[in-house]
């Protein structure tokens, strides 16, 4: 179940509408890097949460949040949008590429939402379900929490480098310090389920005993040169040398070759008419014909 407030949860002013930079927040709202990705993602997560109760409690409250995130961005687009044309005809009388004469704004904007936000990018693209992670580990989903919470933060700190509107800086400074806390609160879950060495690697639950134990921490170079002394450098990496990061093994530096044979495939299907020459054997008869003695 979910309430709603009237009042937004951090003010959002426009001192100069600009119809550019509304667009510039739709990939806030609907692009990958937005708050539409991280809601769903949270409160899937949290809908799905199985164990402690605590977690599934966090990931609702960060979820029910981020709807508040949307709220604000779609009355930021709405104010940015206000006192735009809602005729392109003049505009479209000096210049045909509409887009351009309009500054950056999105037709769609006036088409479409009759000045109001859009689930949608800044491209116009729909948002995107498929970018929602939800994998039922818990550790897995707080590494895709992480990532999510780090590029919107760098998508929020590019908007705000792009506009000198003093009531959008002050409302970005508000997601992106949003951002910073959620980033820790994910990595706060990781290190009480035990850190690197506690979660990893993922899925913890697995016996380790049943992987390939000659290949579980090596790094495979395919670099053509690996002989001629290419991978040097890579040698001495972290990821190449020393005690893993799950503290279960060593890393080594492995310049990878074959492992497996050449593949053998079955000759086609006769049922699912091939070109006749690739049912043509190479000794004796054709193999659409050893097909038909067979049948």
């Amino acid at each position: 179940m979910f309430y709603h407030d009237n009042k937004l949860q951090y003010k959002v002013r426009v001192d100069k509408p600009n119809p550019a930079f509304a667009n510039m927040l739709q990939q806030a709202i609907g692009g990958i890097e937005g708050e539409i990705r991280v809601c769903l993602q949270y409160l899937f997560q949290a809908w799905g949460s199985r164990g402690p109760q605590k977690y599934r409690d966090m990931l609702m409250e960060t979820g029910t949040e981020e709807i508040a995130h949307i709220e604000m961005l779609a009355t930021a687009v709405a104010l940015n949008l206000e006192g735009a044309p809602m005729s392109m005809k003049d505009e479209m009388a000096k210049d045909k590429v509409i887009g351009a004469v309009m500054g950056g704004m999105n037709p769609r904007h006036v088409l479409s939402s009759g000045l109001a936000a859009m689930a949608v990018d800044s491209n116009g693209v729909p948002f995107n379900g498929s970018w929602v992670v939800g994998s039922g580990n818990l550790a897995a989903d707080m590494y895709a929490n992480v990532m999510a919470e780090s590029t919107g933060r760098v998508l929020a700190t590019r908007l705000w480098e792009a506009t000198d509107d003093a009531g959008m800086k002050d409302m970005l400074a508000f997601l992106i310090a949003r951002d910073t806390m959620h980033q820790n609160q994910w990595l706060a879950v990781l290190e009480e389920l035990g850190g690197l060495k506690g979660v990893h690697p993922i899925p913890n639950s697995f016996p380790q005993a049943e992987e390939n134990q000659e290949f579980n921490y090596s790094f495979f170079s395919t670099h053509i040169d690996a002989k001629n002394g290419a991978n040097q450098e890579m040698a001495n990496a972290r990821w190449a040398q020393g005690p893993s990061m799950d503290g279960k093994g060593e890393f080594s530096l492995v310049n990878i070759t074959p492992q497996g044979g050449i593949p053998q495939l079955a000759p086609p299907d006769p049922r699912g008419h091939a070109q006749k020459e690739q049912m043509t054997g190479s000794a004796g008869g054709g193999l659409v014909d050893k097909v038909k003695d067979i049948l």
